[in-house]
């Protein structure tokens, strides 16, 4: 737990991680001793070649974050003390509330109506990319949704989600197994955006599933009584293979906030209504 904040780990994150840590152990060592006896031998060309593939491999990685960054810092707009002070003091809070040692870089990204974010990380820099439509409600009076969107990427960082994946990358390779560490790592950064914006929480997760316009008029009561309605085999099966858990599962863990209630949209029933034609106009 940090000094500052306190919020819940998910405990799932813990035990998967350590499932993914003995796994890639395990190929970091079969991949020592392949090494080492093949050095000596005449298996030796074939290694030279599999070595040769796998600089090739780290490279290309290397060379797709690089655009990646490059085309942030050419084309999104960076938010500063300068440039959406406002954001920037939200940035600024939260990273001190969370204990990060420097605020991280932050771009606005316009993304053809996308709502999203994302953060990453290159040459020991950390980036957090919000899509521009996320942004607007800033200026719309939902500051809160923004801010947990802006702290669920932050608690990426703080938890070094990203450097533990590149560590762990041997173990990606297992079916399941880094897709469920994904999304225990996304409950995780959901507590941590709802620590740091408790008001913001369930209209910040219901603004990515209906979009900046029909989020107000969503009832968060029978939205989230879609997880246990709406089930079947493929319901199941697409979370499984999925990096984030159902938006249906993750609104039902803090529909009870008191701080994060919503109250339910109430709507009126639509009657019909009904034309009278006067057939008299027809006869002679």
């Amino acid at each position: 737990m940090d000094k500052k904040i306190n919020y819940d780990v998910n405990p799932k994150e813990g035990f998967y991680f350590g499932i993914k840590l003995i796994v890639s152990i395990a190929a970091y060592g079969l991949l020592a001793a392949f090494l080492s006896m093949g050095i000596n031998t005449e298996n030796s060309p074939a290694i030279t070649v599999a070595i040769f593939y796998a600089v090739i491999i780290g490279i290309a990685l290397i060379f797709r974050m690089g655009i990646l960054v490059g085309y942030l810092k050419g084309n999104a707009i960076k938010i500063t003390d300068k440039q959406f002070p406002d954001i920037y003091k939200i940035v600024a809070k939260q990273s001190e509330k969370l204990g990060l040692r420097k605020i991280p870089d932050v771009y606005i990204l316009q993304a053809g109506g996308l709502l999203n974010a994302f953060a990453t990380r290159f040459m020991g820099r950390n980036y957090v990319v919000i899509y521009s439509d996320i942004l607007e409600e800033a200026y719309e009076n939902n500051l809160e949704s923004v801010e947990f969107v802006i702290g669920h990427e932050l608690g990426h960082i703080k938890r070094k989600h990203i450097s533990k994946q590149l560590i762990l990358f041997p173990s990606i390779f297992i079916p399941f197994l880094n897709q469920a560490y994904s999304r225990a790592c996304e409950y995780t950064c959901d507590n941590i955006g709802a620590a740091l914006s408790p008001k913001g929480v369930l209209t910040g997760l219901i603004l990515l599933s209906s979009g900046k316009k029909l989020y107000k008029k969503v009832n968060v009561e029978t939205f989230a009584q879609q997880n246990s309605t709406e089930t079947s085999f493929w319901a199941w099966f697409a979370e499984k293979v999925s990096t984030h858990p159902k938006l249906t599962k993750r609104i039902s863990r803090h529909k009870n906030n008191k701080a994060a209630y919503v109250a339910p949209v109430k709507t009126e029933p639509i009657i019909p209504k009904y034309e009278t034609v006067d057939h008299n106009q027809y006869m002679p």
